[in-house]
C-alpha cells in the first residue's frame, strides 16, 4: 500500500464536509435533505461511485460550488466518498440532517480550515484513511481566551446572554 496526501482545493474561508457513503442514491437524498433544511441554500455536492461506470456523480444549487466539488472528488479519487461545499450555510446547519441520510456511513470532517486527505492506495484503488484538519495547537486557552470564545458565540448568535 502506498500512502498519498491530497490537499482540498478551495477558497480560504469556504466550509465543506467530507464523508463516505455507499450508494448513488446519496446524491438525490442529500440534495433533498439540504434544500429542505436551509431554504435558499447554496451548495455543490459530488460523490465518487466505486463500481459500475465509476463516475463522479453530482448535484447542487450553485454551479461554481458544484464544479469545486467535482474537481476535489476527482482529485481525491477514493471509492464511495463524497464532498459537499457550502455557500451560505455552515456545517453546524447541515450536519444533523446529513447524519440522518441513510446511505451516509461516516463523516471525516466538516471545516473551513486548510485540509489534507490521507489516502491509502492499493492495486484495487484508494481509500480515505483520515484527514489533517487545520494546524496544531499553540497552547492552552487562558481566562481571556475563554471570555473571547464565549463572547464570539454570542456575537454570531449561537448562544444567548
Amino acid at each position: 500500500m502506498e500512502i498519498k496526501v491530497v490537499s482540498i482545493d478551495k477558497p480560504e474561508d469556504m466550509n465543506f464536509v467530507l464523508g463516505q457513503s455507499h450508494f448513488i442514491k446519496t446524491v438525490e437524498d442529500v440534495y433533498e435533505a439540504l434544500v429542505q433544511t436551509v431554504p435558499g441554500i447554496q451548495f455543490g455536492f459530488a460523490f465518487c461511485e466505486s463500481s459500475g461506470p465509476r463516475l463522479v456523480r453530482y448535484t447542487g444549487t450553485d454551479d461554481s460550488l458544484i464544479k469545486l466539488a467535482q474537481q476535489n472528488a476527482l482529485s481525491i479519487g477514493a471509492g464511495h466518498h463524497f464532498i459537499l461545499f457550502l455557500g451560505n450555510a455552515f456545517p453546524i446547519n447541515v450536519l444533523p440532517v446529513l447524519r440522518n441520510v441513510t446511505e451516509i456511513c461516516r463523516i471525516f470532517c466538516a471545516t473551513a480550515n486548510p485540509t489534507q486527505v490521507i489516502l491509502g492506495e492499493t492495486e484495487q484503488g484508494r481509500g480515505i484513511l483520515g484527514v489533517v484538519d487545520g494546524h496544531p495547537p499553540l497552547g492552552i486557552e487562558r481566562e481571556e481566551d475563554i471570555r473571547k470564545r464565549k463572547q464570539l458565540l454570542r456575537d454570531i448568535g449561537y448562544k444567548i446572554a
